[in-house]
């Protein structure tokens, strides 16, 4: 099987790498399965406290193969791929552990949605992300339009749509979808943000992923009774115990995911 994915786990950091470089990361089918497999594998790693995700060669991603999308000979076979595709947003966003994107060159298409899904976004400075759907007569697609929508203006998401021109990283990062530029090795960029993230409670950060996703499709009193749940499960874990501990004695806790 070609290696379509670059994947290993060094200091409690899983990494997964993209690698068609000479197709600028297009999403095949082929390398859409890898990333599920490498993602779930990688989710059930103890050793493993987040995950980065990046993109070999110039770019991070150009979004789907469109020479691949063209082999599809009816709409049945479209009906499927983009149920095969949609499954790779949908498992970083279920994932039980973060989600870092370290993203370079550009972003386009699927790209730009497989770069939202992550939990975190570290972008080079001179990255490019491009809605470029209309380019070939499409629409946004592996839930781009809602990881869009939850944060940003409706007008604003329009133009991008309709224009299909690149939008500098920094002006994502003006308005919140990214968490820090990176002014050189972005990759660097991504592993320091993780180690403020490695150290801290694994179950604190399931649940404050989860809530977090859920919040905005709930009211405040649902809201209220979810976090008063988990918050009542994570008291009589050993890690709030350890938490707790560390902070009475001043030491840097040490918590275990139990």
């Amino acid at each position: 099987m070609e290696e379509l994915v670059k994947m290993e786990v060094k200091e409690q950091v899983g990494y997964i790498k993209m690698n068609r470089p000479q197709k600028r990361n297009a999403l095949s089918e082929g390398l859409v399965r890898q990333l599920i497999d490498s993602l779930k594998e990688l989710e059930q790693d103890p050793n493993v406290k987040i995950i980065i995700l990046s993109g070999e060669g110039p770019a991070f991603s150009a979004g789907g193969d469109i020479a691949e999308m063209g082999t599809h000979e009816n709409v049945a076979q479209s009906m499927a791929w983009m149920k095969r595709a949609s499954a790779l947003t949908k498992t970083i966003i279920d994932l039980d552990k973060y989600v870092v994107a370290s993203v370079h060159g550009f972003a386009a298409g699927a790209g730009f949605s497989l770069a939202l899904a992550a939990d975190f976004v570290i972008a080079d400075k001179s990255t490019k992300f491009v809605c470029s759907f209309t380019n070939i007569g499409l629409i946004p697609d592996l839930g781009l339009t809602k990881l869009l929508a939850d944060r940003l203006p409706l007008a604003i998401i329009k133009e991008w749509i309709a224009t299909g021109k690149p939008i500098p990283a920094e002006v994502l990062y003006e308005k919140g979808l990214i968490n820090r530029l990176a002014e050189q090795d972005v990759l660097k960029a991504a592993e320091k943000f993780s180690e403020e993230i490695i150290s801290g409670p694994p179950l604190s950060h399931l649940f404050g992923k989860k809530l977090v996703h859920l919040a905005g499709e709930m009211n405040f009193d649902s809201v209220l009774v979810q976090e008063s749940i988990a918050q009542i499960l994570l008291t009589h874990t050993q890690d709030h115990a350890e938490g707790t501990a560390a902070f009475l004695e001043k030491r840097v806790p040490e918590y275990k995911g139990s």
